[in-house]
């Protein structure tokens, strides 16, 4: 049997295991092979048909879900292409539309025309238009190729497959591997380009809890922002124009106010980012105890330098923020993980795990050493790994240093280029947008301090014998009397002295560059030293490309023989930023012995732990006066409004946006977080205690309604209510 037919039958085996019956609450289900899980959804709840949640041939719920600027989902509401998503999700365009004269970040900001939409530049869609497998092209184009030349081949017969799919239309494609590369899909898109920013709540409705209650329940946050998809007079995709209109998509989603209960069925259907639950024990233990506390350590340091900046003005504060919640969302999420990972022995379960499938393969040539061909890889690699943490989490924080290399190949392209006209205007037109969007985070004091201090850090963290030559001449160059003094002097040497790291120097000097000037300037001179690739070709030789070919071979074997092992088990695909859906319920759960957590949290919970003036816990005004007239309208429950609740569906980063909907499909909420308690849900899905923490569409609907006057908005909505509605020719009408 020849390799690619020995492909075919593991992919078949691979499909066919995922008939099989599995914990409701754990996966994330690539759409096409839902129908596998079908019976087991309509068991918990599930009312639609397969089809209705994905189909090529008509309107299908997937045609209401986009991947939201590559990094979040959202889904579209309305007729007039309206998207939710996340706070979060919006947060930058927020910040990067307002100033202290219009702070909508603080205030927000609801359209109440079409007219009051802000367009977001850099921001799209895509719609998912369908996918397929090409697994057999993939593994034809392999077969005899040598491991260390496997990824580029990939990458090779993956982008003519993209092309092919492509070629003569307006679409977008993506081949991404599952099951470790035991199988490869091919994804269709379409991209819209032009995006507006509809509505957004105050940051302390947004952020309410901020670091704090970030991760955790109860959770009172409303977190949500809503944008709308425009298109060309045709209904096409088109970059922005005033003359666009809203775009009227395939399909929307009713919503529903009718309310929740513990039990009752729930789906997420999204982009998740990346989980690894098939990471070995040797892995886990490289993060628990090399990589997360060095990821920790940094973020920390950068959120501490901006932080001080931050509280001294306003203004600083609305050009630091989104970068600092970017940061500070997952610095907590790393050690959360940690935490839990330590605490649910997660590497002493996979050991067990190794064990029992080494006694099982004993009997197997291919497989009877690959746990100890793991336990040789990680040997290896692990003393490189807080390096490798420290290139891309700190040498390569600072943005002087990504722009530095930039800089240095456009003005050499300039340089080759001399009589091309059209391209070197086009170069200093690349110049300023590059110069404007660093002006827009850049805060001396802070970002000198965070170049400093991660220098520092590196010097004490990363093994002497690791260390690259240029960090030793920066310490012989510039001594202080101490490697903190010594890195300190070294950062007001290059700020001084650099035309690349000031915003106006930096943008005087472009206006007419010099590339014997580039190649003086001590900036450049230092950053010169951190070209990724050359960096770590430099200072790791083939170390770390070595582990990853090792690693990849060993993760597509291993899952092979597992497959073969756990035969009539479910086998679900880690996720990999496609489009995926997990299906579970509203489930309450109890954290510790003695406490049982509800599925809801509502507006008085909220308001108790409200703090006037606190960073975390303020309230906005408007949301006060409506709560203490119970204003609640249509969207309350019980006397009060809800705001958020609790799923056990499977979700991870990437889902942030993503609609939370009941068994008829009506989106009930919007998925915006995780719980503490099973914060190692990328590694290992634990049944107990995984949570998805969504804020409720009730309070959404509310916040636009009530807080934002924005009926406009509401109008668009299909909304599903408990009450009947009677048509008028069937009333009676009373004798006056």
């Amino acid at each position: 049997m020849n390799r690619f037919k020995y492909a075919s039958v593991i992919l078949l085996a691979f499909v066919l295991f995922l008939g099989q019956p599995v914990k409701a609450d754990e996966g994330m289900w690539l759409p096409m092979l839902i129908g596998k899980n079908y019976e087991q959804m309509k068991k918990q709840g599930f009312k639609l048909t397969p089809e209705d949640l994905y189909s090529v041939n008509k309107a299908s719920i997937k045609d209401a879900i986009v991947s939201f600027g590559g990094f979040c989902t959202g889904e579209i509401v309305s007729k007039n292409g309206l998207i939710f998503t996340n706070h979060h999700c919006g947060y930058d365009a927020a910040a990067s539309n307002s100033t202290p004269e219009n702070n909508i970040l603080d205030n927000g900001f609801y359209a109440k025309s079409f007219q009051e939409e802000k367009p977001i530049n850099g921001l799209f869609v895509r719609f998912l238009v369908r996918m397929e497998d090409v697994t057999p092209k993939v593994m034809a184009a392999i077969v005899g190729v040598e491991e260390k030349d496997k990824a580029s081949k990939i990458a090779e017969i993956s982008k003519k497959i993209t092309t092919d799919a492509t070629l003569g239309t307006s679409m977008e494609a993506d081949v991404r591997d599952i099951y470790k590369s035991n199988q490869f899909l091919l994804f269709i898109y379409e991209r819209f380009n032009d995006i507006r920013l509809v509505g957004i709540p105050s940051q302390s409705i947004g952020k309410f809890g901020g670091d704090t209650d970030n991760w955790e329940w109860p959770r009172h946050t409303g977190d949500f922002s809503v944008f709308r998809v425009y298109a060309d007079a045709e209904n096409k995709a088109a970059a922005y124009s005033v003359n666009n209109k809203p775009y009227t998509p395939k399909k929307s989603l009713p919503i529903s106010i009718k309310g929740i209960k513990n039990g009752d069925f729930s789906m997420v259907y999204g982009y998740p980012g990346r989980t690894d639950r098939y990471l070995t024990s040797y892995g886990v233990r490289m993060a628990t105890e090399k990589t997360n506390p060095t990821i920790v350590k940094l973020r920390d340091i950068r959120l501490k330098a901006w932080k001080e900046e931050m509280d001294k003005s306003l203004d600083t504060r609305l050009k630091l923020s989104s970068q600092y919640a970017n940061i500070a969302n997952y610095w907590k999420y790393f050690i959360g993980q940690t935490e839990q990972l330590k605490r649910l022995k997660i590497e002493e379960e996979k050991q067990k795990q190794e064990e029992g499938f080494t006694n099982w393969a004993a009997s197997s040539p291919v497989n009877v050493n690959l746990i100890g061909a793991y336990k040789n890889a990680y040997a290896i690699y692990e003393p490189y790994a807080v390096h490798l943490t420290y290139v891309n989490e700190g040498l390569l924080a600072s943005a002087f240093i990504r722009n530095a290399n930039q800089i240095g190949n456009m003005i050499k392209s300039m340089n080759a280029r001399k009589e091309d006209v059209a391209y070197q205007t086009q170069v200093k037109q690349n110049f300023n947008i590059l110069v404007n969007n660093y002006q827009n985070t850049y805060s001396e004091n802070a970002d000198k301090k965070i170049f400093a201090q991660i220098l520092t850090s590196f010097y004490q963290d990363v093994p002497k014998s690791q260390h690259p030559k240029f960090i030793t001449l920066i310490l012989e160059n510039y001594w202080k009397g101490s490697s903190e003094a010594s890195f300190k002097n070294y950062a007001d040497h290059l700020w001084e002295k650099s035309n690349l790291i000031d915003p106006e120097k930096m943008r005087k000097f472009l206006s007419n560059p010099s590339l014997e000037a580039l190649e003086n300037d001590p900036a450049y001179l230092y950053a010169s030293n951190l070209i990724p690739q050359d960096y770590i070709r430099n200072n790791f030789g083939s170390v770390f490309s070595d582990f990853q070919i090792e690693k990849n071979r060993l993760d597509n074997l291993y899952l092979k023989a597992l497959t073969e092992k756990n035969k009539g088990n479910l086998a679900y695909p880690d996720a990999n930023s496609t489009m995926r859906i997990s299906y579970g319920a509203i489930q309450n759960y109890s954290p510790k012995d003695g406490i049982m957590y509800d599925i809801k949290t509502s507006i008085d919970g909220m308001v108790a732990k409200y703090k006037p003036g606190n960073e975390e816990f303020d309230l906005p005004k408007s949301l006060l006066e409506a709560y203490s007239k119970r204003d609640f309208r249509e969207y309350a429950e019980a006397g009060t409004l809800p705001v958020g609740f609790i799923s056990n569906n499977d979700i991870t980063g990437g889902n942030s946006g993503s609609p939370v909907l009941n068994g008829n499909g009506e989106l009930i909420g919007i998925a915006f977080d995780g719980n503490w308690e099973a914060m190692s849900g990328d590694i290992a899905f634990d049944k107990q205690y995984k949570r998805t923490i969504s804020v409720d569409i009730r309070f959404v609907l509310w916040c636009i309604d009530v807080i934002g006057g924005a009926k406009n908005l509401i109008d668009e909505l299909d909304i599903k209510t408990n009450k009947l509605t009677v048509p008028k020719d069937k009333l009676i009408l009373k004798k006056q």
